[in-house]
């Protein structure tokens, strides 16, 4: 019987690096999840749930405030398990606890300590990519993104998002989870996740 497929990834990295359409793309990618002959829905889950809130684009595992930490790492340890009681199938996650790391750092100045989670991630073979863009490219992605976007006023201080992004690399040099930087300056989303899938190959990182 052949190896079973079953990655697991944590997309990371600030707004505009195109983590959701990349997590999109890796979990209907045949060098990832195996050749399809119909669409199913495997896991792609998400920090970035605003859960927390009643109301749109609302608090949740990313931006929760101080007096909700408790639920925060709740969730982080409700999340874990259930990683773990299913350590056989493929998890992609877009955006998770780096991006909790930088907002809770940036907003209040709380450097929350997550050695504990990447403990029990690791056993399970989870993988970081870390997504980046050139300062300059910015821009064209916000573009591009207005098109689509249901909340354009979260794109209007690129700064913010070139200042994250400096964060988030110290943050991700700091993990010990397997990373890769992927740089998605030229917006080719099928050409980073062909990147992905050939670190994945030659690091063992598609088995577990």
């Amino acid at each position: 019987m052949a190896s079973k497929l079953c990655p697991k990834l944590i997309l990371e990295g600030t707004r505009l690096t195109f983590k959701t359409e990349i997590a999109f793309a890796l979990n209907e990618h045949p060098r990832i999840v195996g050749p399809r002959k119909y669409r199913y829905h495997s896991p792609l889950v998400s920090a970035e749930w605003c859960g927390f809130t009643n109301y749109p684009w609302g608090r949740g595992l990313i931006n929760f405030e101080p007096g909700e930490i408790e639920l925060a790492m709740e969730t982080y340890r409700t999340w874990v398990r259930l990683f773990e009681l299913l350590r056989y199938y493929s998890w992609i996650v877009d955006r998770f606890h780096l991006s909790t790391q930088a907002f809770q750092l940036h907003r209040y100045g709380v450097n929350h300590d997550f050695a504990w989670l990447e403990d029990r991630l690791l056993p399970l073979g989870f993988r970081l990519v870390l997504c980046t863009r050139s300062t300059d490219s910015f821009a064209a992605a916000r573009a591009e993104r207005l098109k689509v976007s249901g909340n354009p006023s979260q794109y209007d201080h690129l700064n913010q998002f070139v200042e994250e992004q400096a964060l988030m690399r110290r943050l991700a040099l700091q993990s010990r989870l397997p990373t890769l930087t992927l740089d998605i300056s030229d917006n080719n989303v099928a050409a980073a996740v062909e990147r992905i899938a050939d670190w994945l190959e030659k690091t063992g990182g598609l088995y577990l």
